[in-house]
């Protein structure tokens, strides 16, 4: 199936506040749809940089701002949608073989992201010609 940016949503993570601060709970296959088998974060990124800049056939990811803000540029070869991210209870579901660019990021933020696959370089769509390719065939 090939997905559209519409399809790609912002998930509320559910929040327990106390006097002492807050908690959200993410469970493998409870409220995220697939079971994570790779995290990872970006950080010290720079105000004026660009990261992604490619798409996958498989995978799925769950990418939250964990700490300030940064836009997620989607792009399905037909429709483009730009997504702030700035709160660490707000998850963005990016689904498999949507093109993927970020940017804005602000100072200190962090971008955490729960993947569906272990690193694979053979999932990785890293030409957009070819991503257009892989999506008009």
């Amino acid at each position: 199936m090939k997905y559209k940016v519409d399809d790609c949503k912002i998930v509320n993570i559910d929040v327990v506040h106390n006097d002492s601060g807050s908690i959200s709970v993410l469970e493998n296959n409870v409220n995220i749809p697939f079971g994570i088998k790779r995290i990872y974060y970006l950080y010290d990124v720079p105000m004026d940089a660009e990261r992604g800049g490619h798409a996958h056939y498989e995978l799925q990811q769950y990418v939250i701002a964990a700490s300030g803000s940064f836009n997620f540029i989607l792009d399905d070869g037909m429709n483009k949608r730009t997504i702030f991210l700035n709160h660490p209870n707000k998850a963005l579901h990016i689904k498999p073989g949507i093109w993927r660019e970020m940017n804005g990021f602000s100072s200190g933020s962090v971008c955490l992201v729960l993947a569906s696959h272990e690193y694979d370089e053979k999932d990785y769509i890293r030409e957009y010609e070819h991503f257009l390719n892989f999506r008009n065939a």
